[in-house]
């Protein structure tokens, strides 16, 4: 059975919506999950061994890309940690399509992944406001289909 690690940040519970949501489609797909919020999580849980890895955050700030608050040093701890070779990610989070760095997070989080060699497995799921469980179930299951 494939192994699945879900970190996620959120501030009005959009990103833990969809980090739930996301880990009850993995569970129909006879993936074992593992989901913690980032404050219960530090960057060595990376380190463990997960066919796939998930992290979420939202996206703050007009001016600047401004990840979800609790996230910030899980996202900072990233660059110091070991490199993620042979890992495979996806990244998802909530944000407002009429700020200018819409869903900005999701963009440093898998430039972060590239950067230390992991494997993003799927494009980054960006939502705009309140996350619909559709959109969300299409993108795992295209998430999933790559460690089936």
């Amino acid at each position: 059975m494939a192994k699945a690690l879900i970190i996620y940040g959120s501030t009005t519970g959009n990103t833990e919506f969809a980090a739930e949501e996301i880990e009850t489609i993995l569970r129909d797909n006879n993936v074992e999950i593992t989901l913690k919020n980032v404050t219960d999580a530090g960057v060595e849980a990376l380190e463990n061994d997960f066919d796939l890895y998930l992290l979420g955050a939202s996206t703050w700030g007009d001016d600047e890309i401004e990840l979800q608050e609790d996230f910030v040093d899980f996202f900072d701890d990233m660059k110091a940690a070991p490199p993620f070779e042979g890992k495979r990610f996806a990244v998802f989070g909530c944000g407002d399509s009429t700020y200018d760095y819409f869903c900005g997070a999701v963009d440093a989080i898998e430039e972060r992944i590239r950067a230390k060699g992991g494997q993003l497995v799927a494009e980054g799921l960006k939502i705009d406001g309140d996350p619909e469980t559709e959109e969300i179930r299409e993108w795992t299951e295209s998430v999933v289909s790559t460690i089936a």
